[in-house]
């Protein structure tokens, strides 16, 4: 696991290291990473060509410092000062006294700028840093298209030019980078916009200490797997926990078999399902126990309800009924829209160990315009959702944000979209349903059933060879158990 934080914190942090150390260490020693991460990439760097697109700003320091050290070991560099009167004046005086080249980008040299970019083998982003707001203004945007119509890969200095730092947001034009080297710490954008970032590598130049409480936190393999619950020698189906699935309906029985397929293959303890579906259920899953309702379901450590039970009569009837149990719930789908339409409902629910899992428009509908009112932060917007509703909220996405009413906070940020079919948050619902029901806390099991979640979808894209292709819900669900054997590897070492 480890911590995000926000452009605020990170000035904070640096300011108060910087009292410590003589002026423009932090620089040199981020800068030095940043050269040495471009060295590997080269292969060396001799003879490389080298082109660094600097603002105004540290970050323009960053790459004028890594540049000039790049030149000492024989790359050919050249910076294009987009501001040339708001450079870095030491970096660029570093950059000069190692003999390289300086090109201010003018309207007049435009064209020439444009040809060092497209003729480079890597091109560095010192644009703008972490206080940057807005997208690129000319002539960056320009000069970031020349790179990406030649194929030159763009390593970005900290974030990518013209992306949000807190956010993750882009406003126009903007960088996609091959990578990003960061410093002293990540950042939200590293999680929230993973795949404008690409691989991010962090130079650690001793900021831990004066770091705090970070903004929000990214779970790992390692962290699932040594949470996930697995049998030991004295358990049995019972003590492994009993989860109740209420899913699906004659209409939508793909969603009970997705849910309670999900949660069997999440845990080894024990499903019941109770729905109108219950047919559908056995034949697909016969160790599941499936009633027609859910006062013959028996007793259950945790239930998931939502997917498919339609927002009528019936399907309130059927989470009121769950309600009624008073054990650990995780509620999707049709359930968010019928607490979103009943504030007794949600009454019920506050306060109580439960997981909603909306995608943006069910958030929409059950949290207001809470996104709209933190600026599309989505972090805070998922954590002042939980806070009102009592519960802990988990908002879907390619980065998935999972918040508990204490304000805690994780990213999840997918390494691909192959999650994004119909059915796959069934999948989901039943698999958070499955880690409550075995005693998890609702923000673990939201937060480990979504990173495992993901890996099950990437695994089922691979399936069928490289490149990976699309593939349905119910092969998602099938990699569950190969998602899982691979985060326990990652836990034990």
């Amino acid at each position: 696991m480890h911590g995000l934080y926000t452009a605020e914190q990170v000035r904070a942090s640096e300011s108060a290291m910087a009292a410590t150390v003589a002026d423009g260490v932090l620089m040199r020693r981020a800068a030095g990473g940043l050269a040495a991460h471009l060295r590997g990439l080269l292969g060396g760097g001799y003879g490389r060509r080298v082109v660094l697109l600097v603002g105004a700003g540290d970050n323009g320091g960053d790459a004028l410092w890594a540049g000039a050290e790049l030149r000492r070991r024989g790359a050919r560099v050249t910076a294009l000062l987009l501001d040339r009167d708001r450079a870095h004046p030491a970096g660029l005086a570093a950059l000069r006294r190692a003999r390289g080249r300086v090109l201010p980008v003018l309207p007049e040299t435009l064209d020439a700028a444009r040809e060092l970019v497209a003729g480079a083998d890597v091109v560095v982003d010192g644009i703008v840093g972490i206080s940057g707001r807005g997208p690129l203004r000319d002539p960056a945007p320009a000069l970031v298209d020349a790179a990406d119509r030649a194929g030159v890969p763009i390593v970005a200095c900290d974030l990518p030019s013209g992306v949000d730092t807190d956010t993750g947001r882009t406003a126009g034009p903007h960088v996609r980078a091959a990578c990003t080297v960061t410093f002293g710490t990540r950042k939200p954008v590293h999680a929230l916009a993973a795949p404008l970032c690409g691989p991010v590598h962090l130079v650690d130049f001793g900021l831990g200490p004066y770091l705090g409480e970070p903004h929000a936190r990214v779970l790992d393999d390692a962290d699932a797997g040594r949470y996930w619950p697995v049998p030991g020698p004295d358990d049995d189906k019972y003590s492994q926990g009993v989860v109740g699935i209420a899913a699906g309906s004659a209409t939508y029985p793909g969603a009970a078999v997705l849910a309670a397929g999900a949660a069997a293959l999440a845990t080894s303890g024990m499903v019941r399902f109770a729905g109108s579906a219950a047919d559908e259920v056995r034949r697909h899953w016969p160790e599941i126990v499936a009633t027609g309702d859910i006062t013959d379901a028996g007793r259950t450590q945790a239930w998931a309800v939502g997917p498919g039970i339609g927002t009528g009569s019936a399907g309130r009837a059927v989470l009121e009924a769950v309600l009624d149990r008073e054990v650990p719930v995780c509620i999707d789908a049709d359930g968010i829209t019928l607490l979103a339409a009943d504030r007794a409902l949600r009454e019920r629910v506050h306060g109580q160990p439960a997981v909603l899992t909306p995608h943006a428009g069910e958030f929409a509908r059950i949290a207001g315009d809470l996104y709209r009112d933190h600026g599309g932060d989505r972090v805070a917007a998922a954590r002042a959702a939980a806070a009102e509703l009592g519960v802990t909220v988990l908002l879907k996405g390619n980065a998935t944000v999972v918040a508990a009413p204490d304000g805690r906070a994780l990213v999840d940020p997918a390494a691909d979209a192959w999650a994004a079919t119909a059915g796959s948050g069934d999948v989901l619902t039943g698999m958070i349903g499955a880690l409550l029901a075995a005693g998890l806390e609702p923000w673990w099991a939201a937060g480990c059933a979504t990173l495992v979640h993901a890996r099950a979808a990437t695994r089922a894209a691979r399936a069928h060879g490289l490149p990976p292709v699309p593939v349905p819900a119910s092969s998602l669900q099938a990699a569950i158990p190969g998602a899982l054997s691979g985060v326990r590897a990652a836990a034990a070492g």
